[in-house]
């Protein structure tokens, strides 16, 4: 019988709750240790989950030799440094979306990774469901041919977060592209077989969230005067292969949606497709007659955020790969650290990885 991986999780709010039935449902991994700088909340989490060892310090679970994975569940600035010092400390490591706000800072935590001989593995969720795992199956059976344009928008009408880990720059790195921007380009990229992305045009403002009045449909209350970050963006890039794509982001944008519109349309040599409907569309040019299929059979998988979970542990158990592997993180925020150049700089920008 395997070792059980010992997981110990940085930032016991938020996001990890959404981590927590994958470590459970896992049969390697056992959550042990739990961190947080707010120390009144460790007491009931950890009676909850029935976790003993709590603390607000992450050296304590780095310097415990009996845990293997970190789990890192923290504001956006914090994920590199304590990805690089979980990975000095010889821990797999596996932290939420995005890795880092800068490229550069995911090239560093890639060398901690190369040294360490562990595991980094970024938590982009969509990835792990049913429909995006039968959809990327297909698309890797040939059925597109050479995938030469993409469309990916991720729209929300009213929900902007209002917490500062989201709405202040020095916190979150950016706006929407950062946050949700972040799920529809991964998941576009790793659907065209994770081409070298090689410049960008974009745009990234805030009109509507700096209005007086602005609110959030999320409790109706107003946006904070301190947001200093985009509320939509919109780009067009190129790649190596030639391929292009556009992407559309927004927290706050007059769009007939509920909750968030996520879309993709991927256009191929042989057909098309579109997500998440799953359908794929083609011509059959000898009986001169245009066809199309949606895929029904799914994989079964537990809700997403779980599922990653589950899949990092047995990853490490198997001696596999990363699931998501940081290089192709350092694409996607590559990309969306362009848009930001983009804007400042009026042009479309080359993309130096």
């Amino acid at each position: 019988m395997s070792k059980i991986l010992k997981v110990g999780i940085i930032g016991v709010g938020g996001i990890s709750n959404t981590h927590l039935p994958g470590w459970k449902a896992s049969p390697h991994a056992e959550i042990v240790a739990g961190c947080d700088l707010r120390e009144d909340i460790l007491p009931d989490w950890g009676k909850e989950h029935d976790v003993k060892k709590l603390t607000n310090d992450p050296s304590d679970l780095f310097n415990d030799p009996d845990i293997d994975i970190i789990d890192v569940c923290v504001p956006n600035m914090y994920h590199a440094p304590l990805s690089i010092a979980a990975l000095e400390a010889g821990k797999h490591v596996i932290c939420e979306k995005p890795l880092a706000p800068k490229p550069s800072d995911i090239q560093k935590m890639i060398d901690a990774r190369n040294k360490s001989g562990k595991l980094l593995m970024t938590a982009q969720h969509f990835r792990f469901q049913g429909n995006s795992k039968a959809m990327k199956a297909e698309i890797d059976q040939g059925t597109l041919g050479d995938i030469y344009h993409a469309r990916s928008w991720m729209i929300r009408r009213w929900a902007i977060p209002t917490g500062s880990g989201f709405i202040l720059k020095k916190n979150s790195g950016g706006g929407p592209c950062i946050d949700i921007g972040v799920h529809i380009l991964d998941l576009t990229l790793w659907f065209m077989g994770n081409p070298n992305p090689v410049a960008v045009s974009g745009v990234a403002a805030a009109p509507l969230a700096k209005q007086d009045g602005s609110f959030t449909g999320w409790g109706h209350s107003e946006i904070p005067k301190e947001f200093d970050v985009e509320d939509y963006a919109a780009a067009f890039v190129r790649f190596e292969n030639g391929a292009t794509l556009v992407l559309e982001v927004s927290w706050l944008m007059h769009h007939r949606t509920t909750g968030e519109d996520m879309q993709m349309w991927l256009y191929g040599t042989k057909a098309g497709c579109h997500w998440p409907k799953c359908e794929f569309l083609w011509d059959d040019k000898e009986n001169k007659s245009f066809e199309e299929k949606e895929l029904k059979n799914f994989p079964e998988t537990l809700e997403a955020h779980a599922q990653e979970c589950i899949e990092f542990a047995q990853a490490i158990v198997d001696g596999a790969p990363s699931p998501v592997p940081p290089e192709q993180s350092k694409q996607v925020m590559s990309i969306l650290d362009g848009i930001y150049q983009s804007q400042s700089a009026g042009k479309e920008v080359r993309i130096d990885q």
